[in-house]
């Protein structure tokens, strides 16, 4: 199951508001692992902690972490607030490597301009701090995350930092969802079919990602981006994302080579869940 990463990380995709996460969570490797956690909840409160190994599929290795994360999320009126943070240690077997990389916005491409390359590793050390507000059809989110790597010998130890913020806003006059202190399912006041149009949001959002630190040029990344969300139906969603790339030291380079240059994207989801 998820670590404890990241409202971002942690949110379904069925229910984000941009196709793809922000960057940092994907470049960090925020994923599934095989692991042992417990949680408590009072009131406002929620605190989570375990103990993990790797993904099932790079089992059997020697590497293991503990991820902990305390939230409070209380309402005050009618706005729903979120405030939290997280911490990460990963210990890593004798030889391992890790790799920081981004795609631009969509997964579609297997294209990476920022990349740290492999670099040696004895651990790595997390840190992460997350806040929301909904208040009415209006939703404001932002994270910062900071990852250390403690490297073998003589070698730095670099810190990398990615973050992101956003705001929201539904036309039609819905309130995004929350549940058990992340976002949750947006049900449109008046589908498609029951004399509505279903509900439309609209999102802007600033992604950062920056894999520069101590001699290490991975490049750095500012995205501007925006959606369009239409739920037609409580089940259905239409997601419509653009975005706008600047990328400065890029660890790939265009003919020339120039390493300071910008992308354009745009990406389309349909989804059904059930």
């Amino acid at each position: 199951h998820n670590t404890f990463q990241s409202l971002e990380e942690l949110t379904s995709s069925r229910f984000s508001s941009f196709i793809e996460r922000a960057a940092f969570t994907d470049a960090f490797g925020f994923e599934r692992r095989l692991g042992v956690s417990g949680q408590y909840v009072a009131g406002d409160l929620l605190v989570q902690a375990g103990a993990f190994s790797d993904n099932i599929e790079d089992l059997p290795g020697k590497s293991w972490s503990l991820d902990g994360r305390v939230v409070f999320a209380p309402k005050m009126g009618s706005t729903q607030l979120h405030l939290g943070g997280s911490l990460h240690h990963a210990d890593l077997a004798a030889g391992d490597t890790v790799r920081y990389r981004q795609r631009p916005l969509v997964h579609f491409t297997s294209t990476r301009a920022i990349d740290t390359g492999n670099l040696a590793a004895e651990s790595e050390l997390g840190a992460g701090l997350e806040a929301a507000l909904i208040a009415g059809p209006l939703h404001a989110a932002g994270e910062a995350y900071w990852q250390r790597l403690d490297r073998p010998g003589a070698l730095v130890d670099p810190t990398f930092f990615g973050g992101y913020a956003e705001v929201g806003y539904f036309l039609t006059g819905e309130s995004r969802g929350y549940k058990s202190f992340k976002f949750d399912r947006t049900r449109a006041t008046r589908e498609v079919g029951e004399g509505g149009i279903g509900a439309i949001q609209v999102n802007l959002r600033y992604d950062y990602l920056d894999l520069n630190d101590r001699g290490i040029a991975g490049g750095t990344q500012n995205g501007y981006l925006a959606s369009l969300v239409w739920v037609p139906t409580d089940y259905t969603r239409l997601m419509l994302n653009y975005g706008h790339l600047e990328y400065d030291s890029a660890a790939l380079a265009l003919p020339g080579p120039d390493r300071s240059y910008g992308a354009d994207v745009v990406g389309m989801r349909a989804q059904v869940d059930f």
